[in-house]
């Protein structure tokens, strides 16, 4: 079964109709989403009906969480605060009913699904070798795949030992045998100074790991955000992807 991964869509719609497209030409049999639908664009709405349309399975993030009043906006950076507060009074029925019945985690699958880690599947991020080892000690899958850090990201430990590394465009992986922690980057906000919007293709039968990035307008994208009133820092990382 070949399976698309995605994340951090963030209210940004361009991103999110781009990768869809990748996916789609890619000929993947299924798309699971893991979390943040909303949070820092200016299309909520719109991107939580598309991905209920278009994804087979939905995790919740903390951004989502704040949007639909399950989560204080206390611990964000004033920019992500500010965001998150705007699409809480302004996100619609449909969205608030959808998100409302997802969850943070999926451990009991055919891989470990988190939205940010199996220790702490609402904020932990991992980010380094010695918090993915500790979180791949509290998962019971072989294979776990998170969000959150916006970072496209392959954490493999074999004989003990845990190594990571950043996963840019291209990158691949043999998962056939070791513990590993993937995380396929952001569709919305990519935070590895590649602006392109990411996400990653695994094939269950082969047990092979694809990291994939795909260009989307991002003017569309900052103009949404700018005419909604965000903060224009919100607008102008997309151009650098940090």
């Amino acid at each position: 079964m070949r399976v698309a991964l995605i994340s951090d869509v963030h209210g940004n719609l361009p991103a999110l109709r781009a990768v869809l497209a990748d996916i789609a030409a890619a000929e993947a049999e299924a798309t699971w989403c893991l979390g943040d639908l909303v949070g820092y664009g200016a299309q909520p709405d719109e991107c939580v009906a598309l991905a209920a349309e278009a994804c087979d399975l939905c995790l919740v993030g903390n951004h989502d969480l704040v949007a639909i009043d399950r989560l204080s906006a206390a611990e964000f950076s004033p920019a992500a605060a500010a965001a998150a507060l705007w699409t809480r009074e302004r996100i619609g029925e449909d969205a608030v009913r959808f998100l409302s019945q997802l969850d943070p985690a999926r451990p009991d699958g055919a891989i470990g699904l988190y939205h940010a880690s199996p220790r702490d599947p609402i904020w932990e991020y991992v980010l380094s070798e010695l918090v993915a080892d500790a979180c791949m000690h509290a998962m019971d899958a072989r294979v776990g795949a998170i969000g959150h850090s916006h970072v496209a990201l392959c954490f493999e430990r074999r004989d003990g030992r845990v190594n990571g590394q950043q996963a840019p465009s291209g990158t691949e992986a043999d998962l056939s045998s070791g513990e590993w922690l993937l995380n396929p980057g952001a569709v919305g906000q990519p935070r590895d100074g590649d602006s392109r919007a990411a996400w990653l293709l695994l094939d269950l039968e082969r047990w092979t790991a694809d990291w994939r990035r795909v260009e989307y307008p991002i003017d569309e994208a900052t103009a949404a955000i700018r005419a909604a009133g965000l903060p224009a820092s919100l607008a102008d990382r997309l151009y650098y992807g940090q």
